[in-house]
């Protein structure tokens, strides 16, 4: 695909097999970018590079542990040997354990949690930045979530994760900062509670309406909703654009 608002870009989108991620990295390929599916999961990263080469895109699938430094510099080193350039990183890895009160959170499930949203961010920016800075140019999108923004109302609450994410945004814009003069932006993307096809085979549809009558706009978050807020923020609309927590929610968190 040459046309579209990323052609000619080369993307790295992490955990792309699924959700979110793999949303993305199917926007990015039919706006013109060349994409890196990366993902531990390599059934279901074959199977996302298939659709985007079937459209008549361009697909890299790499197999890695992003939260493993050998595992991240053989990510970026089979980009570069692929494309010879890095313009855009999604980190969209992430995940939790389970709902808990303080008192009940193991050592495991924290540390767990932490290097799973929070290391493998620090893992693939490290990374990639070095080849942003000698370019001169780059996008990194940070995928955060509306638990980093303000707790729930429940009385337990995913701890581990919120705080993970919430380190996330902060991260985002101490990089924004610093790597602002070098010409690369970065920015998070918070979506809410998003019907991915693993959510939906969980809520039933009186569940999905339940959700939909709690925010503002009535409906539910679906990924491409997040995937359009992080093409804009990956493009050239959003060029003037770093340091900022775009939330995708509809309107459930306004902060």
């Amino acid at each position: 695909m040459q046309k579209g608002r990323l052609a000619g870009s080369v993307a790295i989108v992490t955990g792309a097999s699924a959700g979110i991620g793999e949303s993305t990295a199917i926007t990015f390929a039919r706006e013109g970018a060349r994409v890196a599916i990366v993902s531990r999961t390599l059934a279901e990263s074959q199977r996302v590079a298939g659709i985007i080469a079937a459209a008549g895109g361009e697909a890299l699938v790499v197999q890695a542990d992003v939260t493993r430094t050998a595992d991240v510099e053989a990510m970026v080193a089979a980009v570069m040997q692929q494309w010879g350039r890095i313009d855009i990183l999604v980190n969209g890895v992430g995940g939790w354990q389970k709902l808990s009160a303080i008192t009940d959170i193991p050592d495991a499930e924290w540390d767990d949690t932490i290097t799973l949203n929070l290391k493998s961010a620090f893992l693939c920016i490290r990374a990639v930045s070095k080849i942003m800075i000698a370019q001169k140019r780059g996008r990194i999108i940070n995928m955060a979530s509306q638990s980093g923004v303000g707790p729930n109302t429940g009385a337990n609450s995913n701890i581990p994760y919120a705080c993970s994410k919430a380190a996330i945004i902060v991260l985002t814009k101490h990089l924004a900062k610093q790597l602002g003069p070098d010409g690369i932006t970065v920015n998070t993307v918070s979506p809410g509670t998003t019907l991915t096809p693993r959510v939906a085979k969980v809520w039933d549809l009186a569940t999905q309406q339940k959700k939909a009558a709690g925010n503002p706009l009535r409906c539910l978050v679906e990924p491409q909703d997040s995937a359009d807020a992080i093409l804009f923020l990956a493009s050239e609309d959003a060029r003037h654009i770093t340091g900022v927590n775009l939330n995708v929610n509809a309107g459930s968190a306004m902060v």
